[in-house]
């Protein structure tokens, strides 16, 4: 389907985490970091081993970090839908696509940004009360049928008296 060279197109191929991690500190710094990926681990008594430790047990961070180092530091376009869908380190490069210099950011792109994405989320969130769909409020309450309510039960006894 694809071959080899293209696999090892993409940046993450063949760099550790420890790499990608110390190349993004050494150029952005803790504090853009923070700003722009919201990961508490680069904001309290942040250093690499710590940081490290959290990324190594924690997919979604260490995933969001990559994403961060391929399309902000590595300046490549965004992947389509279908590449979208797998792991940054996963995702197949085309030959055509070369990284870039790093992106230039600051605290205040980045607090544009967080606005942005709270205005978002507060839209989403007054759209529909429920996300579920329609579904009774008490999932465990009883269920009145329509035949039931028209007739009434008759007495039975299961001993014959």
């Amino acid at each position: 389907m694809y071959s080899e060279e293209e696999y090892q197109n993409n940046p993450l191929h063949g760099v550790k985490l420890e790499e990608v991690l110390t190349q993004l500190v050494d150029h952005y710094g803790w504090e853009i970091l923070f700003a722009y990926l919201n990961l508490n681990c680069f904001k309290t008594n942040p250093s690499i081993k710590s940081s490290l430790k959290f990324l190594k047990k924690t997919d979604w961070a260490k995933d969001k970090v990559e994403a961060f180092y391929l399309y902000q530091y590595k300046s490549l376009p965004k992947a389509d839908d279908e590449q979208f869908e797998k792991p940054p380190r996963d995702r197949i490069v085309p030959m055509s696509q070369k990284p870039g210099e790093p992106a230039e950011l600051s605290l205040e792109d980045a607090e544009r940004l967080r606005i942005k994405r709270a205005q978002k989320t507060r839209e989403r969130a007054s759209g529909n009360a429920n996300p579920w769909g329609d579904k009774p409020a008490d999932p465990w309450g009883k269920k009145q049928s329509t035949t039931s309510a028209k007739k009434p039960k008759a007495k039975h006894n299961p001993w014959g008296e």
